[in-house]
């Protein structure tokens, strides 16, 4: 192995030369000045200043020299690289500073504006929905009716034919009122699970016949997702008189569905059970979107009614005479029907809605897109 040459004079190394280092230093600093904003000069930082930068390979360049020339190179290439350093902090500098005031000239707020200008936000679809569904049967001669939300379980369950033992009684299904430090389940308060407490209050302070009508909130211990919540809708109406029947019942919810979802859609009973009343029935109506066209063999499906051309609608019945023995009222001279429907649900099916949870989340691109703005 050869001994070093200690005569090596670095000027002769082209990219240590005065003014190799001078050019190099020329093209950077041109660069930077040249950078319009912080992109560009990082663009430039990493071609002049980075690893792989003219200067920094110069800089190499230093470690192959005799000892007695790296203190010469090293003060020429230092200072080239701290001069291409103080261009860089300095355009930095303006850079940011132009950026800031700009940011604030584009985004700047009129704090003097009048406090009118701000969104007055809409109407909720729920509240406007439960008072159409309600102006069709005070349409009808009904009267809107209303109860407490906070129940005594006699008027929730008792008076509607629900037993002691009855599921819905349980705390898995219902929330039970009660002071501090006292066991909720034997307080004999709860927050109403169905609207159905008020049609009692209405039989036992009103003169019959009764008509009413029932919007309010009810509350179940339900999970929230996409199609329940644990606070929730409700409209009912009830009808007590003599000699009321089905049939009256079956045109009292036609007479609706049509008001609500257009003329000429049919609807159907399917029979089932409800304490409340019997007999008792489910409510199917004729899909409005399809009409029950897409049950057809190769007719375009149907995303509302899934292509079965109904809709579950709600449920209905005559009132149990055991009820109307509860609240005073000869069942041999009176008869009565009722029927319910959740208006969270009738919201869905008039408008699409695919999600519970965009109906109580309370955001005003929602709501306002129903265009009931205050």
């Amino acid at each position: 192995m050869s001994a070093p040459n200690k005569s090596y004079d670095p000027v002769e190394v082209t990219s240590l030369s005065t003014g190799e280092l001078e050019r190099m230093l020329g093209e950077a600093r041109a660069a930077i000045a040249q950078s319009r904003n912080l992109d560009e000069l990082k663009a430039a930082r990493l071609a002049h200043a980075g690893d792989r930068s003219p200067l920094r390979l110069a800089n190499r360049e230093i470690g192959a020299l005799p000892p007695a020339a790296r203190a010469e190179a090293g003060k020429r290439v230092g200072g080239a690289l701290a001069a291409m350093s103080d261009a860089l902090a300095i355009r930095q500098s303006e850079l940011e500073a132009e950026r800031d005031q700009r940011v604030l000239t584009e985004e700047t707020v009129d704090v003097t504006l009048p406090w009118d200008r701000a969104a007055r936000g809409a109407r909720h679809p729920v509240t406007t929905l439960q008072e159409r569904l309600a102006d069709v049967f005070i349409g009808m001669g009904y009267e809107v009716a209303e109860g407490p939300e906070i129940e005594a379980e006699w008027y929730n369950f008792d008076a509607l034919n629900m037993g002691p033992d009855h599921p819905a009684r349980s705390e898995q299904d219902t929330f039970f009122v009660a002071a501090e430090g006292a066991p909720a389940a034997e307080s004999g308060m709860v927050l109403r699970t169905h609207t159905s407490p008020v049609q009692i209050r209405a039989l036992l302070s009103r003169p019959l016949p009764v008509y009413v009508v029932v919007p309010g909130k009810a509350f179940r211990t339900d999970e929230l997702d996409a199609t329940h919540s644990p606070v929730f809708h409700q409209l009912e109406c009830l009808a007590v008189d003599e000699g009321l029947t089905m049939a009256d019942l079956r045109g009292a919810i036609g007479a609706f569905v049509e008001s609500m979802f257009g003329e000429g859609l049919a609807t159907r009973f399917r029979p089932h059970y409800f304490p409340f009343t019997e007999p008792s029935a489910e409510v199917d109506m004729q899909c409005h979107v399809c009409r029950g066209a897409s049950v057809a063999p190769g007719a375009p499906p149907c995303r509302t009614c899934k292509s079965e051309g109904w809709i579950e609608l709600g449920g209905c019945g005559m009132v149990n005479p055991r009820v109307l023995v509860a609240c005073g009222i000869d069942p041999d001279r009176y008869s009565g029907y009722a029927f319910g429907l959740g208006i969270e649900r009738t919201l869905m099916l008039r408008h699409g809605v695919a999600d519970m949870r965009d109906v109580i989340e309370g955001d005003l691109r929602f709501t306002t897109a129903f265009g009931m703005e205050a």
